[in-house]
């Protein structure tokens, strides 16, 4: 068994999700090159470097494994591994791997904690969880010893199975979740899987979003339009740099994101989150660039070069920052802000309960964007 470790908008509507990236400059910033239509994803947004190598390695490796299996990616593990330690990001991972504190998940004595009241015995006297009185769940992807046991791997060729390896955890997940031979292409035995990995419908729905986001980036690559340079460079990487930030409604300033205020049209307040509102984070990405912006959305809309709605999207540059309003023919009724990254692509603080991303222009409200760079 496996346990599972100010200027916006009132309500905006629900979104497809896109993955998001951060793009690695190419150069330094006195010489930087033009960018290609199609830029190599330098890092994915949210997921440690060292981290992303060891799913990478563990999907390469696994057909040696368990060469039957079908359909086990990178973006899989890293479905699982965002759920269940938020990819050791608050963590220390050594170039072999080593995970540094351990992850460590709560004493499984039936007492309750953590929400789960069956008691586990201790299986491993103390060697993978540190304590011998019962079980707990250890490392990146929260492996109960017991199930290490049987389905630890050593992937860094140190002759040791270690859940608290990335490189081991990683690979280890793999073979546990092929099981004998799964076809992971299909989604029925895709969510079977996850579904042991932990008991929860809920669970295997959270991890399954995560999958098909990080999926979008099955080629390594990225789109993002025409070529941006200088200034509109400064702006997008500022804001790239961002991704997984949390929204707070009113939060963000010219030194990056800060707590918000309370609240929002629909009553969520931003007192206890540090992040970005949907200006905000725009306030922030200009700064950088030396432009200051007025605080809000509809105040933004009037800071440049107006680009009305019905020239279409092809009239947009990467940098300019483009706008939603419930009317788009009335820029007082704006109440939404991005950054376009080109090729249809915008990167915006978008509602409360999300994190800073990527994703299409939405279709609705689409009211233009200003130039600004």
């Amino acid at each position: 068994m496996k346990r599972r470790g100010l200027g916006c908008g009132a309500v905006l509507l629900a979104l497809l999700v896109l993955p998001v990236v951060l793009l690695a400059a190419a150069a330094a910033h006195h010489a930087r090159p033009k960018v290609p239509v199609m830029q190599t994803v330098g890092q994915v947004a949210g997921i440690p470097q060292r981290m992303l190598a060891a799913y990478l390695g563990a999907a390469a490796r696994l057909p040696g494994e368990v060469p039957s299996c079908r359909g086990l990616t990178w973006a899989v593990l890293a479905g699982i591994a965002r759920i269940e330690s938020h990819h050791a990001t608050d963590r220390t991972i050594s170039p072999r791997g080593d995970i540094t504190p351990h992850i460590l998940g709560p004493v499984l004595d039936g007492s309750g904690t953590g929400g789960n009241t069956t008691a586990f015995p201790d299986t491993d006297h103390g060697r993978f969880d540190g304590t011998a009185t019962a079980e707990r769940a250890v490392g990146p992807f929260q492996f109960l010893p017991s199930t290490w046991t049987t389905t630890g791997r050593d992937a860094n060729d140190d002759q040791r199975a270690d859940p608290h390896n990335a490189d081991d955890a990683a690979l280890g997940a793999a073979v546990y979740l092929c099981g004998r031979g799964r076809n992971l292409t299909d989604r029925t035995q895709l969510s079977a899987a996850i579904y042991q990995y932990n008991h929860s419908q809920a669970y295997v729905s959270d991890v399954l979003d995560w999958i098909d986001r990080y999926s979008q980036l099955a080629t390594g690559q990225i789109p993002i339009g025409q070529p941006a340079t200088g200034t509109a460079r400064t702006v997008i990487d500022a804001a790239l740099a961002h991704t997984g930030t949390p929204y707070s409604w009113g939060g963000g300033n010219t030194n990056g994101p800060s707590t918000g205020i309370c609240c929002s049209p629909s009553g969520k307040s931003g007192t206890q989150i540090v992040g970005f509102d949907c200006s905000g984070l725009t306030l922030y990405a200009y700064a950088q660039a030396g432009i200051r912006l007025p605080r809000t959305a509809a105040e933004q809309a009037a800071a440049g070069t107006r680009i009305p709605a019905i020239a279409g999207v092809g009239a947009l540059k990467p940098g300019d920052l483009v706008f939603f309003a419930y009317d788009p023919s009335s820029d007082s009724t704006i109440h939404h802000v991005g950054i376009y990254l080109g090729n249809n692509q915008m990167i915006n603080a978008a509602r409360p309960g999300t994190l800073v991303r990527t994703e299409p222009l939405w279709d609705h409200g689409y009211a233009g964007g200003a130039r600004l760079l």
